[in-house]
């Protein structure tokens, strides 16, 4: 497995800043990608989509609780969110289903195959998760301030 050409990050940012944008009504700003550990001491909400065909691997959308009940309200149309109860981490699932689905599209306009997973939740304090692959942090910011992050933990077949 090789990493991940950077010709192929585009399309993983494009998707996630267009849905976050149309779905969720926020405009992010892409910060400077840097290889990353998967470890998250804070209280933190991760979706994470595994990406099969010709690149292997899993993609994460990461965020703090404050952020996901955030998004989740705005995709909910503005209903309060107390908790990442089954209703808003299934609106987030759904919202990492929208922006891989339209990863792949744009992947597939190059002739490039990928297929998704369904998407994981995970939530919690001090995750610590393990991976082959290196994985590549996104930061994606509203106003200087960190909404979420993309990991990209991918590869390409030999």
């Amino acid at each position: 497995m090789k990493a991940l050409d950077v010709k192929h990050i585009n399309p993983f940012l494009q998707a996630t800043l267009n849905i976050m944008e149309t779905i969720a009504g926020v405009k992010l700003g892409v910060g400077k990608p840097a290889v990353a550990k998967l470890e998250f001491p804070d209280n933190i909400f991760i979706l994470q989509v595994g990406v099969t065909g010709a690149l292997k691997g899993q993609v994460l959308l990461v965020m703090s609780d404050d952020n996901a009940k955030s998004i989740a309200s705005k995709m909910m149309m503005g209903m309060p969110v107390e908790t990442l109860d089954d209703m808003a981490s299934s609106a987030l699932c759904e919202l990492s289903n929208m922006i891989m689905g339209s990863t792949a599209t744009l992947f597939s306009t190059q002739k490039i195959v990928m297929d998704i997973t369904p998407p994981i939740s995970l939530h919690g304090n001090n995750l610590k998760l393990q991976t082959d692959i290196q994985a590549l942090k996104i930061p994606m910011a509203l106003d200087g301030a960190e909404i979420v992050s993309l990991y990209l933990c991918i590869g390409e077949e030999e």
